[in-house]
């Protein structure tokens, strides 16, 4: 017995099911198929790259939180002890240093020139120019800890203060405020202090073209004559070349302007090669003004971009630098 159907018509070798499979297979026109898979694999080819040099630098961002994670946990470890003195965190900052030191080796080839210009003990102001992602600082921190036992005091933006976690970080690398009384305080104890004048204005409005942004700031410079110490020059070779901001966007620098918060996208992640530089100190002289202090220090570290940086900057060659090894003139 066969059974009639106006839009699926079932004989004795034809099921129903079958029937409703091969109506199925018109409709979505199988025989396009090829085509349609050809377009998808166009579509992702494009937007694939696009899509890893946005997601790479939360790779930076989750390795952050990985290491707030080994805090708590260090601490929770250590909590039968009658105090946290600093012995015991000088374990936690050196094995996140080694981590850290691991990652710029491996991923950046990671390199400093002149770290004899930083002093066995006593202190002095570091300044140095901020990328997009200032990784080249945390490395560098964490290079100059192993290799001396010094932990750099740095001073940070407020809104890393106001991140969800990043508190027992900030804390157990020293980095404050900022107030200017604070920071004399810790030259006066006899520490190694780090600022970058430009801060994340430079740090999202600066370019492959490396342009110094630092305006009218000299807070630093009056820093360092009231705590009488030496400023030293700090600049890292490719930084913008690791990590690139959207900065040159208005509607980005408006909500920088009004909020005060970063609120631009950040893409690369790239392993180019990163090499610090760190230039002569500047001496403490009595005579000289905050202005004039200022300007020295900035006409410094432009020194070491014009030596070091070719500009403007090109992730290709950074990435070359990176993978071909060989002698450079420094």
């Amino acid at each position: 017995m066969t059974v009639k159907n106006d839009s699926c018509p079932v004989g004795p070798s034809m099921t129903y099911l079958t029937c409703l499979i091969d109506m199925w297979e018109d409709w979505i026109d199988l025989g396009n198929l090829e085509e349609y898979l050809n377009y998808a694999n166009y579509l992702l080819w494009v937007f694939t790259p696009i899509i890893v040099v946005f997601i790479l630098p939360f790779f930076i961002v989750l390795f952050l939180y990985l290491s707030v994670l080994f805090i708590h946990v260090y601490k929770r470890k250590n909590e039968l002890k009658e105090a946290y003195t600093n012995n015991i965190w000088n374990g936690a900052r050196k094995t996140l240093a080694t981590l850290w030191d691991g990652h710029a080796l491996i991923w950046h080839d990671y390199e400093i020139k002149g770290l004899e210009k930083i002093p066995v003990e006593g202190p002095a102001l570091i300044l140095y120019y901020h990328g997009a992602i200032p990784v080249d600082y945390y490395y560098f921190v964490c290079r100059v800890l192993l290799q001396t036992g010094r932990n750099i005091h740095s001073v940070g933006d407020h809104f890393l203060f106001k991140i969800p976690g990043f508190k027992p970080l900030l804390e157990i690398f020293s980095v404050m405020h900022g107030p200017k009384e604070q920071c004399v305080q810790a030259l006066k104890n006899g520490h190694l202090l780090a600022i970058s004048p430009g801060g994340v204005r430079e740090a999202i409005f600066s370019d492959e073209s490396y342009v110094i942004i630092w305006g009218n700031r000299k807070g630093f410079a009056q820093v360092a004559i009231d705590a009488k110490v030496p400023i030293i020059p700090m600049f890292t070779r490719n930084v913008r070349e690791g990590f690139r901001s959207l900065g040159g966007f208005r509607v980005f620098r408006w909500l920088y302007e009004t909020f005060r918060f970063p609120f631009l996208p950040i893409y690369g992640g790239f392993p180019v090669k990163l090499c610090t530089y760190l230039g002569d100190p500047i001496p403490y002289d009595p005579n000289v003004t905050a202005t004039e202090l200022a300007e020295k220090a900035k006409s410094a570290i432009q020194s070491l971009i014009d030596n070091h940086q070719r500009t403007p900057g090109n992730i290709l060659r950074a990435l070359l630098e990176r993978f071909h090894r060989r002698e450079k003139q420094d």
